[in-house]
């Protein structure tokens, strides 16, 4: 077992049995909500602490275009024909040997916004596109 944090550039990302590549995905998180009580029996002078709701934050994902694949627009119209297609996706940071470390599954996830590369006459970057989504679940494994 290595003495040293996983290094963050090594990662997968899964839907629907494929995997797609991507540049960066952020958003991986969780926020529980914190419910203050306090009874008025209670012997204590102080609000007491309770776990509420769970609420996950937008995941955004970046890649490179490539011509032909427009597998972004294609799930991003299921939105506009208002037959929204959901999909579970798994995102995995792997180690030196390609394995699963850390498996975070996403729950019913869909495009809420799909946008394209920026263009410039001047520059010589990768053209990026990226999607941002809403999803109903976040979970965190060991892999």
């Amino acid at each position: 077992m290595p003495d040293y944090p996983l290094p963050k550039f090594h990662f997968q990302v899964e839907w629907g049995g494929t995997n797609i590549s991507f540049t960066e995905v952020t958003g991986l998180e969780v926020t529980t909500e914190k419910l203050e009580y306090r009874g008025g029996a209670s012997p204590e002078y102080n609000k007491l602490n309770f776990p509420g709701m769970q609420t996950y934050g937008d995941l955004t994902l970046k890649r490179g275009v490539f011509a032909g694949d427009n597998e972004f627009y294609a799930w991003w119209n299921t939105v506009a024909l208002n037959t929204v297609e959901r999909r579970d996706i798994t995102i995995s940071l792997l180690n030196e040997s390609h394995e699963p470390v850390v498996i975070w599954k996403v729950k019913n996830a869909w495009p809420t916004k799909v946008t394209s590369t920026d263009l410039n006459s001047t520059a010589t970057d990768v053209a990026v596109e990226t999607l941002v989504l809403a999803h109903e679940g976040l979970t965190m494994e060991n892999g």
